[in-house]
């Protein structure tokens, strides 16, 4: 059963600039190894963590960088959660979440989709 959804894109010069102006952010957004990527990719995990945050309905016990994207051989991206972010999620029932990432002509988009059991 499908418990949420959320989706978010992201203007990729207005995220770089907004960066340059206050680098920290990468440390309160990112994870280390999420932080050695080039802008775009950044955008569109920026985007996949906002758009998780609107599947689950708001950022209560939810912390940037308990959200990561990884990505498997392939390609495909997913989300490695932990901290309360991850116990966030089992608390409101969902088993699966999928996860797809674009970007394209200054844009980054990202679409989550919960699967599982409401409780």
């Amino acid at each position: 059963m499908i418990i949420g959804t959320g989706i978010d894109l992201v203007d990729i010069p207005r995220f770089e600039r907004t960066v340059a102006r206050t680098p920290r952010l990468l440390e309160r957004l990112f994870t280390p190894s999420e932080r050695a990527l080039r802008p775009h990719s950044l955008a569109a995990r920026y985007a996949a963590k906002e758009a998780l945050i609107k599947t689950l309905g708001g950022s209560d016990g939810v912390h940037w960088t308990e959200i990561e994207i990884a990505s498997e051989p392939s390609g495909r991206p997913h989300f490695v959660l932990s901290g309360t972010t991850a116990q966030v999620v089992i608390e409101r029932g969902i088993t699966k979440l999928h996860l797809t990432l674009t970007h394209d002509a200054g844009l980054a988009a990202a679409f989550v989709v919960a699967e599982g059991e409401p409780l």
